[in-house]
């Protein structure tokens, strides 16, 4: 018998926890106008400077697909 309601409990124990863990620690709404002076900013910059403060404010998929993608270096 413990079998049997056991591994449901477990799932539904699991989910409150999983939900609990997702109302604390939410993540904040970005501020589109500091997001715009930020990239502002870092367009004015020069370098690996720039290619890092602009990597930085890319949104977490493109920067994802863009880590992960092998790119072949430029040839002078």
């Amino acid at each position: 018998m413990w079998l049997v309601v056991g591994g449901p409990a477990v799932v539904v124990v699991a989910a409150l926890v999983t939900a609990v863990i997702a109302v604390k620690y939410q993540d904040p709404v970005l501020d589109k106008a500091k997001y715009e002076h930020d990239l502002k900013a870092a367009q004015a910059l020069e370098g690996k400077a720039r290619e890092a403060a602009l990597f930085n404010l890319m949104p977490a998929s493109q920067a994802r697909n863009h880590a992960t993608t092998q790119v072949a270096p430029v040839e002078k």
